[in-house]
């Protein structure tokens, strides 16, 4: 009989690292896992051990382990399988893919095992005030700990999740995703594990673990099925303990082309219009949220030339743009909007995108940018296109300075896309009919409109992503002299030209396609209509 430790021998294949190691083998580069060998070892061992049973290599055993150096964790494998194994060294991504594969353990479900791993409730305990710094350094670092939290977030990133949130209750830790506008509550993982979590986001994401009564924030860089993730983090104390919010930044999930965002093509057109201007302002507006910046970055790479110099300035800056200079806003090192935009005229920019307009100064020298030869972008939070006149006028803007520098304005909403697998027509409730319009009811035949009835790519809710509704005002002469004297947004709004659209009346043809749902145009739209409807 073989002594143990002649069951156990680390991959040979794996090319050696500087330090003698093995560099951690990709997921593509391994065997295709066999499901039926996980079961040579019980899922809490695997996640104790950090060793999966995968494949088989002759009567050998393949395992993946995070350290394929760790003798004593390969020889207990090997004894439990009754067979030698291979040691292959494989990072954290990998593994928590493979643990999802083979033994099909999500976020929560893994949380619950932790809760007696590792320790158990003694090493885990839930009294805040009992922790000491260097004890939430050790329960974060647990490996078990790390690969939940590793998993929480991954699970985020495949259900295409814009932010992650980590919220405490006094009987309860809640996992939400917001998937679509929508926050989705997740099966929630043990509370004893409330510390050991929140500590590990905070060390991911640079921030001081012992301080837990001040707000914080962070950023997390990681890399996803080849793709480079950015994860802005942010905790601020409660009654029960911190609460954590992460917003996850995916690039290459976020579609910069104004066509596919849902604009139609008499939008698009208006909207290249102002993009071809040499000089002006050109404002998007929305309630947060609403996508003004993904709105903005689609114009600014759609305007994008060698020959021009481009920069911005944002609070964050969310997207790396190809060609663009993004300065991040830091008021903590005295770099305002108001500070970063007189800096960006000394720049010799030719076109300019502030992130938001929030105070006088920033609007004045954004006014001033616009007049002395600059193409300048920028958002405003006002709920319709018009709104924003009286907006720059009331921080203090003079009625001729906007006049001469505005082109056009762009305000926007997003709704829930209906999802192409499973749509279906369906009677119109009558609740939902009351509140169009004969005209707007008629455009449905038959009383008859789209919606999803749930499949397996929506998870049975009948949505997936999200379609915006706009409507985009290009400033005219009857325009720039009502402007002068201060006038109404219905007063301006009866001097746009015929081809304007408003939010509702785009959503709505949205609706009569079949991309959305008359309740999502109306739910999005509402405010924008009751603002105009009080200003006659």
């Amino acid at each position: 009989m073989p002594t143990t430790s002649r069951l156990h021998d680390v991959d040979a294949a794996a090319p050696a690292s500087a330090g003698g190691g093995h560099v951690p083998a990709p997921l593509a580069t391994l065997p295709e896992a066999d499901v039926s060998l996980a079961s040579l070892i019980a899922p809490e061992q695997a996640v104790r051990l950090r060793a999966i049973p995968y494949a088989a290599e002759g009567r050998r055993l393949l395992v993946a382990m995070l350290d394929a150096s760790d003798v004593a964790a390969a020889d207990e494998v090997a004894s439990c399988a009754g067979r030698p194994v291979r040691a292959v060294a494989v990072n954290r991504d990998v593994f928590t893919e493979l643990m999802r594969g083979q033994y099909g353990i999500t976020a929560a479900q893994m949380a619950a095992r932790l809760s007696g791993a590792d320790g158990g409730d003694d090493e885990l305990v839930s009294n805040l005030e009992a922790i000491e710094a260097d004890d939430l350094h050790r329960m974060a670092e647990q490996p078990s700990l790390i690969n939940l939290v590793n998993l929480i977030i991954l699970e985020a990133i495949r259900a295409r999740a814009s932010d992650v949130h980590v919220e405490p209750f006094e009987k309860k830790l809640a996992v939400k995703y917001r998937v679509d506008g929508v926050l989705v509550e997740q099966e929630p993982p043990p509370k004893q594990l409330q510390p050991a979590i929140t500590s590990r986001v905070k060390i991911m994401s640079g921030m001081n673990i012992a301080e837990r009564y001040a707000p914080q924030d962070g950023h997390i860089s990681l890399r996803f099925e080849g793709r480079k993730i950015d994860i802005r983090v942010s905790t601020v104390p409660t009654l029960y303990g911190e609460s954590v919010v992460m917003r996850i930044l995916d690039k290459d999930a976020v579609t910069l082309d104004l066509a596919t965002l849902g604009m139609r093509q008499a939008d698009r057109d208006s909207m290249q219009k102002l993009i071809d201007l040499p000089h002006g302002m050109v404002l998007v507006t929305g309630p947060t949220g609403s996508g003004k910046t993904t709105t903005l970055y689609a114009a600014l790479t759609k305007l994008y030339d060698p020959t021009l110099k481009i920069i911005t300035i944002e609070d964050p800056v969310e997207y790396e743009l190809s060609g663009v200079n993004q300065i991040p806003v830091n008021p903590k090192r005295g770099l305002t909007f108001a500070d970063g935009l007189r800096s960006i005229l000394r720049q010799d920019p030719d076109v300019i995108m502030v992130g938001e307009i929030r105070d006088y100064e920033t609007a004045e020298i954004a006014v001033r940018a616009a007049l002395t030869g600059h193409l300048l972008f920028s958002t405003l939070h006002t709920n319709n296109a018009v709104s924003a006149v009286g907006r720059l006028l009331d921080m203090g803007i003079e009625p001729f300075l906007l006049s001469s520098v505005l082109e056009g304005i762009l305000a926007q909403r997003l709704g829930r896309r209906i999802c192409r697998h499973c749509r279906v027509v369906d009677p119109i409730p009558e609740a939902v009919r009351h509140r169009l319009s004969a005209a707007e009811l008629a455009r449905f035949e038959g009383g008859m409109a789209w919606k999803g009835a749930g499949c397996e790519k929506c998870s049975g809710n009948g949505m997936r992503g999200r379609v915006g509704f706009y409507e985009i005002v290009l400033t005219n002469g009857s325009m720039r002299q009502a402007m002068t004297r201060r006038a109404t947004s219905m007063e301006l709004l009866r001097l746009v030209g015929p081809e304007f659209q408003s939010m509702r009346r785009d959503g709505i043809a949205k609706a009569v396609e079949g991309l959305t749902t008359i309740e999502q145009v109306l739910m999005a739209t509402q405010d924008a209509d009751a603002e105009l409807a009080a200003s006659v």
